[in-house]
């Protein structure tokens, strides 16, 4: 069985490396590599497998909530991911790379009864990014 639970927050970031130059960076991530950032309103779906148990879930939604917000929430909402997410300082901030950074603050802590299936992250309503669990 499985259970997926969607969430919201907002974040800025900037796409840009330093193992490129600056022409390069703004022919390779476009408008994406502004020196000010953009921002996005993002949607996150956390997906969790397993048995049902005896109350008939395969976990508690509120406990799911909480890991969410304690871990992930907290620290992207309404933030600049490559200032404020250490996570992504030594990385390029696509969305690629925080997915794979919200997949490990979350197993960091886990401690439920299902297994992290799937982290989803809709970008915008063409960028759609999935990283199936290990």
């Amino acid at each position: 069985m499985r259970l997926t639970r969607r969430y919201h927050f907002a974040a800025s970031h900037r796409l840009n490396t330093d193992a490129l130059t600056p022409a390069e960076n703004a022919a390779l991530y476009g408008k994406c590599n502004n020196p000010f950032g953009h921002g996005h309103d993002y949607v996150l779906d956390v997906s969790v497998e397993g048995p049902m148990d005896a109350s008939g879930q395969i976990v508690g939604r509120e406990a799911l909530d909480a890991l969410v917000q304690q871990q992930v929430l907290d620290r992207v909402d309404h933030r600049n991911l490559n200032c404020d997410l250490p996570e992504l300082r030594d990385r390029v901030a696509t969305t690629e790379n925080l997915a794979s950074v919200i997949e490990d603050l979350l197993t960091r802590q886990w401690s439920l009864p299902a297994r992290l299936a799937r982290v989803r992250i809709s970008e915008t309503a063409r960028n759609t990014f999935e990283l199936e669990t290990k």
